[in-house]
């Protein structure tokens, strides 16, 4: 009786993990093909598609970050080419390089969804106050995702006419901090803020029903 309850409980948890992946990668399609997710600000934009990536990596761990990062990678790389959207340097960094465009776009939002998922479950294990592990991850989410795009954009990029252009001799690290400028701080204010509810009752609601 006692491994049928326990068999019982295994396949609820699976059902809603499933049920709240799902979910989460339907609010990231919706973010990605609407106006929604995105404020474009000169050649930037501010994206809101990270936080589904950390809430994600909150209440499903690693794998469920992943899985979410990876949809916002592809989404991310389908605005150069004009599909759900349009970028500025996305499209830029396309006309040098198809394959080069796509990592970048992809790769850095994988990783960071990964990542999240272990920092979540490091912190779940040393805070008391879940708000505060999931205010921590809704700041990360958005600090990794700004430092990982940038960090590939200038290694991929960083040799090219283009890039260099922009660059225009200043210090790498400066005009780093120059170009994405404000909207940097607006995402991670955004995503700290809208994150910790959420990933609060989320992570309630699947504990409840386990």
């Amino acid at each position: 009786m006692k491994k049928t309850r326990t068999h019982h409980a295994q396949q609820h948890n699976k059902t809603t993990s499933l049920v709240l992946l799902g979910l989460l990668c339907a609010i990231m399609l919706i973010l990605s093909c609407t106006p929604l997710g995105y404020l474009n600000v000169g050649m930037l934009a501010i994206t809101f598609n990270i936080i589904p990536v950390a809430i994600a990596a909150i209440v499903l761990g690693p794998q469920g970050g992943g899985i979410i990062g990876g949809i916002f990678g592809i989404t991310s790389f389908l605005q150069c080419i004009g599909i759900g959207g349009s970028s500025a340097l996305g499209v830029i960094c396309f006309e040098i390089n198809p394959v080069f465009a796509f990592i970048q776009r992809f790769v850095p939002r994988v990783l960071v969804g990964v990542l999240l998922g272990f920092i979540y479950k490091f912190l779940s294990k040393k805070i008391k106050h879940q708000s505060i592990s999931c205010a921590i991850i809704g700041f990360l989410a958005a600090f990794l995702n700004t430092v990982f795009f940038m960090s590939f954009l200038v290694l991929l990029y960083g040799n090219t006419p283009e890039l260099q252009g922009m660059i225009a001799g200043q210090n790498i690290f400066l005009w780093i901090c120059t170009f994405v400028g404000i909207n940097a701080v607006f995402e991670m204010l955004a995503s700290t803020i809208i994150t910790t509810p959420i990933g609060v009752a989320l992570t309630k609601l699947k504990s409840r029903n386990a």
